[in-house]
């Protein structure tokens, strides 16, 4: 599992940095941890808000506040560690969609919700008069799926280390390599953290296995 250091010392080698660090917080006192501990941060927490990544996917019943507006039925505090909101849904929701359906041309069965229809609810996100997130909806006892600001790299997916270090790679190129040579070797590292990217996303998909199953009517009742 790789630790913060790990990942800037990986940052510098993409660059031919020789230096290594021991430290960022506090930084050990060389350029290299200074600049490590001015990006570091910024480049994960961009980088968490690129996908909707596994290892950081929370879901959480939320705490209803005070609703100074009229536009929304329900407004609720928005946890502490959101970074994405993904989806607010109903709390008896298994996932974003239905799993199984009666259809309401069938005669013999009650209508029910369709599989295969979208659940998640609508909602805004707005700030109070105090800077704390809200959430609004119309949801009543709503669930919350969201994105968590995750700090912890020990967390982390091995394809988003790599990832996350040729993002920081890419902005530790300018202050440490300078100039020109500095802007292309940056260009160079955005090109190889987007190449990363991809491969992240679509790995990090593929653990996850949501398929709506669809009941046609001549099969509804079995």
């Amino acid at each position: 599992m790789a630790s913060v250091v790990d990942i800037c010392n990986l940052a510098l080698a993409h660059l031919g940095d020789d230096a290594t660090v021991s430290s960022i917080d506090p930084p050990e006192g060389s350029a290299q941890a200074e600049h490590c501990k001015r990006f570091y941060a910024i480049a994960r927490d961009t980088l968490l808000q690129l996908h909707n990544w596994n290892f950081a996917s929370k879901r959480i019943v939320l705490a209803e506040v005070a609703n100074p507006t009229t536009q929304w039925d329900y407004a609720y505090a928005a946890p502490a560690d959101c970074s994405v909101v993904v989806s607010v849904l109903a709390s008896d929701s298994i996932d974003d969609y239905s799993g199984r359906m009666i259809p309401t041309d069938t005669p013999y069965f009650p209508p029910v919700v369709a599989a295969g229809m979208y659940m998640p609810q609508p909602y805004g996100v707005e700030s109070d008069t105090v800077g704390n997130k809200v959430i609004y909806t119309n949801q009543e006892n709503a669930t919350l799926r969201y994105q968590a600001l995750i700090t912890d790299p020990t967390k982390f997916d091995a394809l988003f280390v790599i990832t996350l270090s040729w993002h920081l790679a890419s902005m530790l190129a300018g202050p440490i390599i300078k100039g020109d040579a500095g802007s292309a070797e940056a260009k160079r590292c955005i090109q190889m953290m987007g190449g990363y990217l991809q491969t992240a996303r679509v790995s990090d998909s593929n653990q996850r296995n949501v398929k709506p199953e669809h009941i046609v009517p001549w099969t509804a009742g079995r």
